[in-house]
């Protein structure tokens, strides 16, 4: 679900930096941007 979420949702279809090291950079970015949004559901703010 993680890749598809990816592609669909966060539009990253495509990506955008250039060769095997802007692609893994870029996943890894993309992949921690998710963790983030999960952690944030976990663990809400407080108020």
């Amino acid at each position: 679900m993680l890749f598809a979420h990816l592609k669909r949702i966060l539009e990253l279809g495509r990506l955008r930096l250039r060769g095997p090291c802007g692609a893994n950079d870029e996943f890894l970015l993309a992949a921690t941007a998710q963790n983030l949004r999960k952690l944030a559901k976990i663990f809400p703010a407080p108020q």
